[in-house]
This record gives structure tokens, sequence and C-alpha cells, in this order.
């Protein structure tokens, strides 16, 4: 008996990662107007951010049907697998609901698993399960481990812009021209599932050296555990600028650290121009 670990798009991990991986990433519905595309699947990142570019409206996010969830589900388990299933964060999406109305059909066969997370932060804690299951842990074994360390796992984040939050009502007008004008560069975390605000800074050079601070001030990046850094917009050379400013928080060469692509479930709001990065702090 095998373990099949699914998880959904919020996670960034591609579908591509997700093969190598021996995992399941399902797709969460990204809708432009009339037109409904499957996250990584039928719209690449790429794709996404020109259209956002180019749309009068933000697209409108889909969560994964309960119907989605037990097809996967009955895939994995008539072929002997038990199933630990990752979701994104309930407080931003109805996932979890669905992927537990489906889990009760399968008779204790599928370990359902609030990440209390999403975006790269949800990642590591996907990388994590992983691990576990190629260690030989069980069903069982991963879901509660990956219950344990989920509200552990850090996400740090710098949007360049407002304009997004703005639009997807996540902001006021006045807050936002203010900002723009300002060079505001909100710094963002997540906190019990939710986005929070825990800085502001002006500029990116501001933003990204707050991004080192916070680091310093959580105690350091247990580089034994899972560490992503991501990007949303069709360029990574912020990220990159962040990493050499950053290079001595990291062990080794910053080439070695993982980098992302962010998509539609974080894009949306940040827009491009936003630079992430997610760790399990020293001590968990």
């Amino acid at each position: 008996m095998g373990v099949m670990i699914i998880a959904d798009s919020a996670s960034e991990v591609s579908q591509e990662t997700a093969k190598e991986w021996g995992i399941k990433v399902l797709p969460l519905k990204i809708r432009f107007g009339e037109d409904e595309y499957l996250d990584g699947v039928t719209l690449s990142n790429k794709r996404f951010y020109e259209l956002l570019i180019e749309s009068d409206e933000l697209p409108k996010t889909s969560q994964i049907s309960p119907a989605d969830y037990e097809d996967c589900f009955k895939e994995a388990v008539d072929t002997g697998d038990e199933v630990v299933c990752l979701t994104i964060s309930s407080g931003v999406s109805g996932c979890v609901q669905s992927a537990n109305i489906a889990a009760a059909e399968f008779e204790g066969k599928v370990h359902v698993v609030d990440t209390m997370q999403f975006c790269i932060s949800y990642y590591v804690l996907v990388e994590y399960a992983v691990r576990l299951r190629n260690e030989g842990k069980s069903a069982k074994e991963i879901a509660d481990e990956i219950t344990r360390v989920r509200e552990k796992a850090i996400v740090l984040a710098v949007f360049d812009t407002l304009e997004y939050l703005k639009a997807g009502g996540r902001l006021s007008s006045t807050a936002a021209f203010v900002g723009e004008v300002l060079s505001i560069k909100p710094v963002i975390t997540i906190t019990n599932g939710i986005v929070d605000v825990i800085g502001k800074a002006r500029g990116s050079k501001k933003g990204n050296n707050m991004l080192i601070s916070k680091v310093k001030e959580i105690g350091g990046i247990d580089f034994t555990m899972p560490v992503v850094t991501g990007y949303t917009g069709l360029s990574d050379d912020l990220l990159q600028k962040y990493l050499e400013d950053s290079r001595d928080l990291y062990d080794g060469d910053i080439k070695d650290i993982r980098k992302v692509s962010v998509g539609a479930t974080v894009g949306t709001y940040a827009g491009p121009g936003a630079i992430a990065v997610a760790f399990y702090p020293k001590g968990i």
C-alpha cells in the first residue's frame, strides 16, 4: 500500500513538479470574463499575467468541487493507495469542505488536512509531506505531522504595487493613492490562515531590507526543512535582487534556493513584481 499526496494549484506546485514528485495537483478554476481556465493546466502563469494586465476586471477563482476531489481520491484508492489531501487555507477558500465531503465516501482511507496556508508557504508543506512519504511514513503519520507544523511555516512577501489590492476591494482608494504616491510597499505574511500586513516600506530596497530583518527577528531559517522563494509577474529580476541583498541569510549558494513563479491565487491581488520567501523557522 502506498500513499498518494494530493494538493491544489494554490500551492504553486506546478504540474511538472507534481509529476516529478509523484503527487497530484488539482487545478482551481480561473475565470476572465466569459472565459474559464484550469489553473496551471490550460492557463500558464505567463498567460495569466498577460491577461491580468490586459483585462479591465480582476479574474474570479472557483474552488475545487467535491466531485473533482472524489474522482481523484477514487483513482488513488482503487490502486491500493491511501491519500493525504492537503488543501488551501480554509480562511480563504472552501476547498477543505469539498475535500471532506468527498473523503467521507472512502472509510478512513483519505486524510484531509487544512494547511492554513496558501501560495509558497503551502508549497513548503507539500514538499515536506513528499519527504515524509519518501521516508516511508504512513498516510496518518504524514497528516498528523503536517497538522503539527502547518502554522509554523512562515511566508514573508513584499508587494510592488497596491493597484490590485485596491481593485479587489482589499484596500481603500485613498489608501492606495497615498501608497502609490509615496511608493509604499506592503510587507505581508499569513496569520491564522489569512493575509496579514506586518509592515510598510518606502521603495523596493527598504522592502527587501524589511524582509531580511523579519527573517532575522523570527530566528533564522531551518535549512534542514524545505525553503522556497517566489515571484509574481513575467520576470524574477526583483527576486534575484532580494536574494543577492540577503545572501548572508542563506547557507551555501543562492543558486540552490528554489524559485517558483506564483500564479493566479495570489497574483490576482499582488499583481506583478511581488516577491516572497517561505520557510520553517529554527526550532520547530
